[in-house]
């Protein structure tokens, strides 16, 4: 898998903005390429503590999407004082199998972003570099 520098970039940032709170959105590519992010509200109430990509930004973001030439191929969202790995809420609320899953963790000195695929009902770590 490769993924854009300027998408872990802006994942951060949109990490750093929202903090506390969980932000979230979709990620934009195609078949082993992440091209583009696409920053989502947090509709959870309690964004403190989960994501919920607001689902008028999840419709727009595909047209946007397929407006552009790719497809929405995962989602992303952060832990802002956990580590960027996969919760328990996190593996019981993701419904889009095969799809990619990045976690942005700013609880280091340094944030870090992982990349994950949910497949048969489990989160698998994906490695990735980036370009």
């Amino acid at each position: 898998m490769v993924v854009d520098r300027a998408v872990i970039d802006a994942i951060v940032a949109h990490a750093r903005a929202t903090a506390p709170a969980e932000c979230c959105g979709l990620l934009l590519g195609r078949a082993g390429e992440v091209l583009a992010s696409r920053p989502t509200r947090n509709a959870a109430e309690e964004p403190t503590r989960r994501f919920l990509i607001d689902p008028k930004d999840h419709v727009d973001g595909r047209r946007e999407a397929r407006a552009r030439g790719l497809e929405v191929i995962g989602f992303y969202h952060s832990h802002p004082n956990g580590a960027a790995e996969p919760s328990v809420t996190d593996l019981a609320e993701a419904t889009y199998p095969d799809h990619l899953y990045a976690i942005a963790s700013l609880a280091g000195t340094s944030p870090e972003l992982k990349l994950f695929r949910l497949h048969d009902g489990r989160f698998r770590a994906c490695a990735y570099r980036t370009s």
